[in-house]
């Protein structure tokens, strides 16, 4: 098979529109707070067998690829990542990612197998491709609700981490080497891939922030790109000493992620697009994979009960389970159960036993397909509704402050943009007064569109706009004392409204 000039231009053309078009259809589906991935998978199977005729049915190739598109998510995901944020709900995460797999593998596997009659073999693999959530799909729909920390943590976690063990599991059952080793031999696999993984991980991210704090470049754009091929090569390395990749990328991007690294913010900012291109390329492949004709109505009625057993039973059993780990009220394990949308993930594995051939694989192929697609339409636009009835969705920031930031990589410290509304208690505070943290200024007060350099005794004002340096390291106390002030006004400490910031 060649590729001409001719065929590349082609290629050129339709690639740059759909991802434009992709790109567009963002906005559409936040609005209708959908996860972006059911829009992109329409669109891969328009373009397929059934719409414009792109055939694509290399299983194999669409494995490979689906692959590469992962580590690049999971590497988005952990750089993007706050290790502050997640620490406080780790234990939970790293919980459902393991102790909970393990349960909803065996609930769904057994439902399968006796309720809707498939054999052994497909009925684990479908527990297996299942149980992993998509951290795609469950962001792009979390961002729409102001949810604490403990919550954002824990589904964070588990989304990062849970592709790991899965992965290993699905290639033990399609090879066949479950069967044959038995139980105990493919757990101790999959604890020793997950170990290795990590430690993989955490050497690639160690050594390679060591790297970058003393590797002077001549291009900023060169970091970015730096730090990218750092996850990229955890996850090779992972690969070569038969070691989860996966766990090995997460765990360097989560490590890379929070350094004090150079042009920190440039390499976020890279990572999120070309996570976006991975996103995009995945979900259309996935699409034009999908061969429409083959959806009957038993195909649709066994992913239908899957789904239910897998969101009403599995899932909120798994959650119970991984909660002995780290308790945490039952509104908030209601809320992470309902949570645990699944997005392109399960797809993209079982494009493993599609590749290797096994008997029923374009059955299971086509069932994960319809069960993504309807339970994702499902859970994703309730989820701001139930955050509500649960009362788990946190109070939205005081609307009477509203605040931006900027790196300041040289000197470690961001620049914060404070806007003061016509609400804030901030109105007739001196700057003086705010008694922010030692470290922390007013280096700028814009009102009517000048500039002022201010002084300890300058009054603030409606619809000033403030621009604060502040130590990275004090970022969020910072942000702490201005909220604090912009709710309470100079008072705030002594009505006990919080600890004094430049005290010890």
């Amino acid at each position: 098979m060649t590729f001409d000039a001719h065929q590349l231009d082609v290629f050129l053309l339709i690639g740059s529109s759909v991802t434009l078009a992709a790109v567009l259809a963002v906005r559409a589906s936040t609005r209708a707070g959908l996860p972006s991935l059911l829009i992109y998978l329409l669109m891969g199977v328009l373009l397929g067998e059934a719409g414009f005729g792109i055939q694509f049915e290399d299983a194999e190739l669409a494995h490979a690829l689906g692959f590469g598109a992962l580590v690049v998510i999971l590497a988005e995901g952990g750089l993007t990542t706050s290790w502050r944020e997640i620490r406080p709900s780790m234990r939970l995460g790293v919980a459902l990612a393991t102790i909970g797999v393990s349960v909803s593998v065996g609930v769904v596997a057994l439902g399968a197998h006796y309720v809707l009659g498939l054999p052994w073999q497909l009925a684990v693999l479908l527990g297996a491709v299942t149980s992993a959530t998509d951290a795609a799909a469950v962001f792009s729909v979390l961002r729409l609700v102001p949810l604490p920390k403990r919550l954002t943590g824990a589904l964070e976690a588990e989304s990062g981490l849970n592709d790991a063990p899965v992965v290993v599991l699905v290639v033990l059952v399609s090879s066949g080497a479950a069967a044959d080793d038995g139980i105990l031999a493919m757990l101790a696999l999959i604890v020793f891939e997950l170990v290795v993984g990590v430690g993989v991980g955490f050497a690639v991210g160690f050594g390679g922030a060591w790297v970058m704090r003393r590797a002077a470049l001549p291009s900023s754009g060169l970091y970015p790109i730096a730090v990218l091929c750092l996850t990229v090569l955890a996850y090779g390395a992972g690969a070569a000493v038969h070691a989860s990749g996966f766990a090995a990328v997460y765990v360097a991007a989560l490590i890379l992620g929070n350094m004090e690294l150079p042009h920190r913010a440039a390499t976020r900012s890279f990572s999120e697009g070309i996570a976006w291109i991975a996103q995009i390329g995945l979900f259309v492949m996935l699409g034009l994979l999908l061969s429409p004709s083959r959806l009957t109505w038993e195909i649709l009625g066994l992913a239908v009960v899957a789904g239910l057993i897998l969101t009403f039973v599995a899932r909120p059993l798994s959650v119970l389970v991984s909660s002995l780990v780290q308790p945490m009220p039952w509104r908030d394990l209601t809320f992470i159960s309902w949570a645990g949308l699944r997005g392109a993930v399960p797809i993209v594995f079982t494009t493993i036993p599609l590749a290797d051939g096994i008997a029923g694989a374009e059955e299971l192929f086509d069932i994960v397909f319809v069960l993504v697609v309807i339970y994702t339409l499902l859970t994703g636009p309730t989820l701001p509704a139930v955050a509500r009835l649960l009362k788990v969705a946190r109070r939205s920031e005081p609307r009477g402050l509203e605040m931006e930031a900027a790196p300041l990589e040289r000197v470690a410290a961001d620049l914060l943009q404070v806007t003061i509304s016509p609400v804030s208690q901030m109105h007739g505070v001196e700057v003086g007064e705010l008694r922010l943290p030692p470290g922390a200024s007013v280096s700028m007060v814009v009102r009517d569109g000048e500039a002022l350099v201010p002084e300890r005794r300058t009054v603030l004002r409606h619809g000033d706009d403030l621009l604060v340096v502040t130590p990275r390291k004090l970022r969020e106390k910072t942000e702490e004392r201005l909220r604090q002030v912009s709710e309470h006004g100079r008072l705030a400490l002594w009505l006990g409204k919080g600890k004094d910031p430049t005290g010890p």
